[in-house]
């Protein structure tokens, strides 16, 4: 386990770098043109990316960046 001691001028900026690469994994993951393959390893950068998200973003600034999960029992029926 690692810690680390940062201001509230650092924690602005390490969420401001955060939003940035999440919200550009987002807008490729839309791009048909992506192989799946290429896009499976997105989203795993994107969960990590959103796990440090969470640890300096507030729950209601984390909502806007959750992602649907797929249901597939709901897409057996």
């Amino acid at each position: 386990m690692l810690g680390m001691l940062i201001n509230e001028k650092e924690v602005k900026e390490v969420q401001y770098l955060l939003k940035r690469e999440m919200d550009e994994i987002l807008f490729d993951l839309e791009d048909e043109r992506i192989d799946h393959v290429v896009k499976r390893a997105m989203e795993e950068r994107y969960r990590i990316l959103f796990g440090l998200f969470k640890r300096v973003a507030s729950p209601k600034e984390c909502l806007g960046y959750m992602r649907k999960t797929k249901n597939k029992s709901a897409s057996k029926s």
